[in-house]
């Protein structure tokens, strides 16, 4: 079957989604109000909280939060067929990621730019907040650790061509911010010269890989440029490097599209496959797979922690939040593309056959290499159709992943230090959690933590790896729950959320129970590597669980005491 009227009917579902959907929930579910001042002047620090034009700020957290997952998770999921893996990637989006991502940022900038986590204090109360707070510790740190992990091995494997675009990107976008924001000079003019020397070094990249096959090294340093990042002025490089790096993705999106139509493939993968050897479920696993692309719980953390505190007006919390998100979709809509019609065949077989050999059995398919291998040969197949050479269309696909990579790293350690601010400020440590360089260290060391540390000569943090898509999830219906707290608090209609928050989070603890019933059974886990680990797995998921179960239960209760003495409406 033809892979453009499927793409084309999803590109016609995003349109109406942000066109007519995105407009009711900013008029009559939010009541986007320019008058109202945001966090961001009323709080200007020009440290954390800057007032920014919508799209350099869309550009900023568009980067921040597409990190590996959107490639990488449909690229397994593809496994379950093509069909399943691109509804959820798109209806997902339009219906729960795009409503989560938005809804959260518009709580932070009514709570004075405060994060998902002490939105929660307020819409539930103190106890909420503070399992809110440890799991958002625990997943963010998870993830950055394996990021860590995973890009440091991706510089010291086979794609070294990645190490000076994104070492020389960090050069320039510190340049960038200075000159604009010390001398005045307008985005518009750096913006074209700092493409240039972007697309420059790439370029370089490709022609001069960094051979370092240290991965310890490369973890050290990726972990002193996340403390940095944690500490300075977001304009200085926060701003300026993921600002640039969205204008690389968007050439990126750009060039795989029209050569995906240009080559118009046929599927080489199943519609649908609902037992494909190996694999768990397909529901509620598909759900879990595939989150960031999707719906994602770390994205509320960036719309409520970085993003809001830079944004310029309430109305571009739509354009912002809700498109940002649909922009991160269209990257996982590429990446089942890239995997089920841009598969590219050895000599002497077919495309189907190749696709079959590739997605086997599920723990052939889901390592690392795999995944990565696919996405990246797939997408640079879609460039190579329209005459860049494959060489340096691999080359420029590799750095966008790994580009990404770094983006959410450094994004998600300065939301880490927000956390521990937080946590610091509940127990009444402000002088010392207050300090953006203490807290900064300590979450750049709970990131190491997982990083370096290992189960039997294994690193930890790729084993629990394993759980973290159920943490992502329940993050993301635990979002869904306080924003539909908050708007049943002021007497507007709940559904656009509840709908989604039921959703997410009985998906996501069939998948909990599925994943302690496996590790409890068995007392073994196969982790990325084939090693047999099982303690580390079954002890975090069952924390997880009661963490999760907990701040349900203590919204249930803050429901329940509200309709007891419910009198007068709350401000909006």
């Amino acid at each position: 079957m033809s892979a453009i009227w499927p793409a084309l009917a999803c590109m016609l579902v995003y349109f109406i989604g942000y066109r007519f959907y995105s407009a009711r929930l900013s008029r009559r579910l939010f009541r986007l109000d320019d008058r109202r001042e945001t966090p961001a002047h009323r709080f200007r620090n020009d440290v954390d909280y800057l007032p920014t034009s919508r799209y350099v700020l869309f550009g900023h957290h568009f980067a921040s939060i597409t990190g590996l997952s959107p490639m990488l998770g449909p690229a397994i999921a593809v496994i379950w067929g093509w069909l399943p893996a691109m509804i959820w990637v798109v209806l997902g989006a339009v219906f729960i990621g795009c409503v989560h991502d938005f809804s959260a940022l518009v709580l932070s900038i009514r709570a004075n730019g405060s994060s998902i986590g002490k939105v929660c204090e307020g819409v539930i109360g103190a106890r909420a907040k503070g399992l809110f707070l440890a799991l958002i510790f625990f997943g963010v740190a998870l993830a950055m650790g394996v990021f860590t992990l995973v890009i440091a091995r991706l510089f010291a494997g086979n794609y070294g061509t990645a190490v000076i675009p994104s070492g020389g990107l960090m050069l320039v976008a510190a340049a960038i911010g200075w000159l604009a924001h010390k001398r005045g000079i307008p985005w518009g003019r750096l913006t074209i010269v700092g493409f240039a020397l972007q697309l420059t070094l790439v370029c370089l990249g490709s022609e001069f890989p960094i051979e370092w096959s240290d991965s310890k090294g490369w973890m050290v340093l990726l972990l002193i440029y996340a403390l940095a990042a944690s500490v300075l002025p977001v304009w200085s490089l926060l701003q300026p490097r993921d600002f640039l790096n969205s204008l690389l993705l968007y050439l990126g999106l750009v060039l795989c599209y029209i050569g995906f139509f240009a080559k118009a493939p046929e599927f080489a993968a199943p519609a649908f496959e609902p037992e494909p050897p190996g694999a768990p479920p397909l529901y509620p696993f598909v759900f879990i797979t595939i989150a960031c692309g999707a719906a994602s719980g770390f994205h509320a953390l960036v719309s409520s922690g970085t993003t809001a505190k830079q944004l310029n007006r309430e109305s571009d919390a739509r354009f912002v939040g809700y498109g940002g998100m649909l922009g991160e979709s269209l990257l996982g809509l590429l990446a089942v593309l890239a995997t089920t019609a841009g598969v590219a065949a050895s000599k002497g077989e077919d495309a189907r056959t190749a696709w079959s050999r590739h997605y086997a059995d599920w723990h052939a398919a889901s390592g690392l290499g795999a995944k990565m291998g696919r996405f990246i040969d797939g997408a640079a197949g879609f460039m190579a159709e329209l005459g860049v050479p494959m060489s340096l269309a691999v080359s420029l696909v590799a750095v966008i992943v790994v580009s990404f990579a770094l983006t959410t790293l450094d994004s998600a350690t300065r939301l880490l230090r927000y956390n521990v601010e937080e946590v610091g400020a509940s127990l009444g440590w402000s002088r010392l959690t207050g300090n953006r360089y203490f807290s900064s260290l300590v979450a750049v060391a709970a990131i190491a933590g997982f990083a370096f540390y290992q189960i039997d000569g294994k690193p930890a943090g790729m084993a629990l790896w394993a759980i973290f898509g159920t943490v992502n999830q329940l993050l993301a219906g635990l979002t869904l729950l306080t924003v539909t707290l908050w708007l049943r608090q002021r007497g507007r209609n709940p559904w656009y959320t509840g709908l989604p928050m039921a959703f997410m989070l009985i998906t996501t603890a069939i998948a909990m129970v599925s994943n302690l019933k496996n590790f409890s059974n068995s007392w073994t886990f196969q982790d990325v590597e084939g090693k047999a680990i099982a303690w580390p797995l079954l002890i975090s998921a069952i924390g997880i669980a009661i963490l999760g179960t907990w701040m349900i239960v203590e919204a249930v209760l803050a429901m329940a005491r509200r309709d007891q003495k419910s009198s007068g409406t709350a401000p909006s």
